[in-house]
């Protein structure tokens, strides 16, 4: 019998991403493999519930008090735990501090290890495969890209996230926030500044 490549489903599926994840999960709900209820809870569970805010407010604590920091850094996992922030994705955690020495940053090479408790759901590009390969090829081009220029003097250490340990990066402190909340300061706190592709915010 030839092989005819429109047997098979994925030729039926539309080229664009977004478009494929819908009409993925249209044919799986058509089969009745899944609820789309239980999925959009799932989303706004890890969108709303568990995400970067949750990552900022780690970092928002350890720029305001200096005792949880050096807990943080020295055994994270235990601290970050106390906070309620554990569980599948989360169970190993390892916390770097950017200084004007040495900045940071976090690649899974060989997946998209990442620290979901924190972070929420990765984002699109850190689980590509030119982030994967670049990040760790030529971490400060990659960096321009997300448009972080460094000073020369400033190394650069690339974390390999993997199964058994996931990594956040604690971003440099702002200036001019000695007198902000932690609140404030959560706010000023990015996703991509701790994966270290990004910087915090500066405060207006």
């Amino acid at each position: 019998m030839p092989h005819d490549y429109h047997d098979h489903p994925h030729a039926l599926l539309p080229p664009d991403p977004a478009l494929r994840v819908k009409a993925l999960e249209t044919i799986l709900t058509r089969k009745g493999l899944i609820d789309p209820a239980a999925l959009d809870e799932i989303i706004d569970t890890y969108q709303n519930r568990i995400g970067p805010q949750n990552g900022a407010k780690v970092v928002a604590k350890a720029w305001s008090d200096p005792e949880f920091k050096r807990a943080l850094l020295d055994d994270a996992t235990p601290v970050l735990s106390e906070m309620g922030f554990y569980g599948r994705q989360g169970e190993h955690m390892v916390v770097v501090e950017n200084t004007p020495q040495t900045h940071n940053m976090v690649v899974c090479t060989l997946c998209s290890c990442y620290p979901w408790p924190l972070l929420g759901i990765p984002p699109g590009w850190y689980k590509s495969d030119a982030y994967r390969a670049r990040a760790v090829r030529e971490p400060r081009r990659v960096l321009a890209e997300f448009g972080v220029e460094l000073p020369e003097g400033t190394a650069v250490r690339v974390w390999d996230s993997t199964a058994e340990i996931r990594c956040l990066v604690l971003p440099m402190r702002p200036e001019g926030t000695d007198d902000l909340s932690e609140e404030d300061l959560a706010a000023l706190v990015t996703r991509d500044s701790m994966i270290g592709t990004g910087l915090p915010k500066v405060p207006a």
